[in-house]
């Protein structure tokens, strides 16, 4: 009996042999795992910045050809590898801004806390599963003759199950008010802004300073995430943290406490307001957050009396989880729409692609025009950061992945045996392409099996 290997396969046993396999393997396995690396060709010299000796030359021929990079994708559905590096760092991020550490002082795990959810409001009812102790009641208990003016149902006695396609549907499409979902999505990053002015002056009324005074005795930072509900809209989960006027490195004042953060973080929520344009349109609309806010206070250990608390380490991996997630999380798509006819082929459900419809027509209209919304259809309007943070909160991204570059570095310097010195490196490199061929693929995939790390 004759079998027959796998082109992949085959193409790897016939790469094994090769004099240059192991540059190449190496070349691919530093990846961790990488789905969609950049092709680089080019050469790099590394020299002493006190004597401008010439220390170490190499180019892409010691690659095999090509030096691989890593993508940098965050988003996990696009490369697992990638966005694994880049939840661990948003988590030593978040981390660092609640218990110290990567610059931050030691000191702000006793500064006032919280973590708050704030939730968009609703546009319509939909299918819902909730528990309570354990059960699952009744999605929307209504009786029976109750209807909507298009003559559906009001209410859904079901008790849905987890894996429910209709979790999050709409139970009247003609009732949900899709124009003012995509709005809120489009003005979403401008509602935060400004609830970010308002607990500035929430706190400092209740502290009895203006504005211009707290500034001088307290800052707040945060650090932040949205998430993507299965309703196809997003929430904002904070971290909010009261330090000293300069930031973590200075004590907030007394009057500081976690009771008065978290009472002004309700109080602000439910009066943020924002008129937004185009009510000639599509009628007048008041955007706000939603009647549903969660303020938990902060603490080391998980425990605290009173409200429920959320520990430093759950909190920032939770932040971290879905800073590397979008909008597949509800059902949408990864890629951006470019023609209208494009949507006619989307796998996505019906209340999905009813917001992308809306997206692109609104977009299309000038008094929408500058929102940009045709551009964010693939994300239902939404086109902000999923996650952001004060300038203060803590480090950032750039510095941790600075120090990771530089430890590489000192692991090509040991390889090389080059002396201990302050070094540069000059390099002159092009882009060649990028994904992998179909044994290197294969590779790649063990690689990321084996829960590889992006190497040196």
């Amino acid at each position: 009996m004759t079998t027959t290997l796998p082109q992949s396969v085959s193409a790897l046993v016939a790469r094994a042999a090769e004099p240059e396999f192991a540059a190449w393997r190496r070349n691919i396995a530093r990846l961790g795992g990488c789905t969609n690396p950049i092709h680089l060709v080019g050469a790099a010299t590394v020299y002493d910045t006190t004597t401008g000796a010439a220390l170490l030359s190499y180019g892409s021929d010691a690659y095999g050809g090509r030096l691989l990079t890593a993508c940098g994708n965050r988003r996990a559905t696009v490369c697992p590898a990638c966005s694994a590096l880049y939840r661990a760092d948003t988590y030593q991020l978040v981390r660092a801004g609640l218990v110290g550490g990567k610059s931050v002082p030691e000191a702000v795990s006793g500064y006032p806390r919280v973590f708050a959810t704030l939730t968009a409001p609703g546009f319509g009812s939909v299918h819902t599963r909730r528990e309570r102790d354990g059960r699952v009641p009744p999605c929307r208990p209504r009786r029976v003759d109750d209807h909507c003016p298009h003559g559906t149902p009001a209410g859904c006695r079901e008790r849905h199950p987890a894996d429910d396609p209709r979790l999050g549907e709409p139970l009247c499409p003609r009732c949900y008010d899709y124009a003012g979902a995509v709005l809120w999505h489009a003005f979403a990053g401008r509602l935060w802004h400004r609830f970010g002015l308002e607990l500035r002056r929430e706190v400092a009324r209740r502290a009895g300073l203006s504005r211009t005074e707290l500034g001088e005795v307290a800052r707040l930072s945060y650090a932040k995430v949205a998430e993507y509900q299965r309703r196809g809209l997003v929430h904002f989960h904070a971290v909010i943290r009261l330090d000293g006027p300069d930031g973590p490195d200075l004590h907030p004042p007394g009057w500081a406490t976690v009771p008065l953060l978290v009472d002004s973080v309700r109080a602000v929520v439910g009066r943020v307001r924002l008129t937004v344009p185009g009510s000639e349109v599509v009628g007048p609309r008041v955007l706000r957050f939603g009647t549903q806010v969660d303020v938990r206070p902060v603490t080391s250990n998980g425990r605290t009396a009173g409200e429920r608390p959320a520990s430093a380490a759950a909190v920032a991996g939770y932040i971290a989880k879905y800073a590397t997630k979008g909008a597949e999380t509800a059902g949408a798509v990864d890629g951006r729409i470019h023609h209208a006819r494009d949507m006619v082929m989307l796998p996505v459900r019906a209340h999905v692609l009813r917001m992308i419809s809306t997206c692109w027509w609104l977009g299309g209209l000038p008094e929408f025009a500058p929102l940009g919304l045709r551009r964010w259809a693939h994300m239902l309007g939404y086109g902000g950061h999923f996650s952001t943070k004060s300038r203060r909160y803590s480090t950032t991204l750039t510095a941790l992945r600075q120090a990771r570059a530089d430890h590489r570095a000192q692991q090509q310097r040991d390889a090389f045996g080059l002396p201990e010195c302050s070094t540069v490196t000059i390099g002159r490199w092009h882009y060649a392409g990028r994904g992998y061929s179909p044994e290197a693929a294969l590779l790649a995939a063990s690689v990321r099996e084996g829960g590889g790390r992006h190497g040196a």
